[in-house]
């Protein structure tokens, strides 16, 4: 049901908050590998992608998703991913494979290599990224086919 008095309320941009256990590396893989401007409030951003970065209390405290529940209910045959995702970040077909080699280059480590698969109407293409505490960074790309 639809509440009339805040059906019109418009939400901002969603900006994840990751606990690091090195603030500082954290930090610095995500202005040095990934290209993002860091602010001294910890807000990593390269475009449109935001991530908080935030000093854990302790290291149990740092928790990357693991891989979620297959469905069966998808629009599509896919049934969901193999991996953990804790960020899915949007690119162009043509710019993934460059971004994850600039990635490879400045010593990022690639989970998984950039992947196609075809979705129904669509082609995907992702490759899987991880920052220093495992949380996995899927960089996407999609086009119709």
């Amino acid at each position: 049901m639809k509440n009339s008095q805040t059906a019109d309320i418009k939400l901002g941009l969603s900006i994840q908050v990751r606990l690091v256990s090195n603030l500082q590396k954290s930090i610095a893989y995500y202005r040095d590998i990934l290209g993002c401007t860091v602010d001294d409030w910890g807000h990593a951003q390269r475009d449109e992608m935001i991530v908080i970065l935030q000093q854990a209390k302790t290291g149990d405290d740092v928790r990357p998703n693991p891989a979620s529940k297959k469905r069966l209910d998808y629009p599509t045959e896919w049934q969901g991913p193999d991996h953990g995702w804790d960020t899915f970040v949007h690119v162009e077909w043509d710019d993934l494979e460059p971004l994850i080699e600039d990635i490879r280059v400045k010593g990022g480590f690639i989970r998984l290599e950039p992947i196609t698969d075809v979705h129904g109407k669509w082609e995907f293409k992702n490759a899987y990224v991880q920052d220093p505490d495992r949380y996995t960074i899927v960089f996407g790309a999609m086009r119709e086919l």
